[in-house]
């Protein structure tokens, strides 16, 4: 059981954002974000987004910093990922 956090690098609405992800279970994830106090509409298919002043929260409440590389790989390899063709418009 592993829920992982990338580092918050990604630029939208006037702050950076992480990206939150589980490599074992969608089922894991949800369970952490609750606990992490995270809504439900920051899900986005495979990751909850974060913003960057709830990353430390997330690391102390046992999220794993990772990079955003490992974080994309560990994503993959466990058959969570869903690819960018399978995504809704935004």
């Amino acid at each position: 059981m592993t829920v992982l956090v990338d580092p918050p690098l990604w630029p939208r609405h006037g702050r950076t954002w992480s990206h939150l992800v589980s490599d074992t279970s969608l089922d894991e994830l949800h369970a952490f974000a609750a606990r992490a106090g995270l809504p439900r509409r920051a899900f986005d298919l495979d990751h909850y987004d974060v913003p960057d002043d709830r990353h430390p929260a997330l690391v102390a409440l046992g999220a794993e910093p990772v990079s955003a590389g490992e974080l994309i790989r560990r994503l993959r390899a466990s058959g969570l990922r869903v690819p960018a063709r399978d995504r809704r418009p935004t």
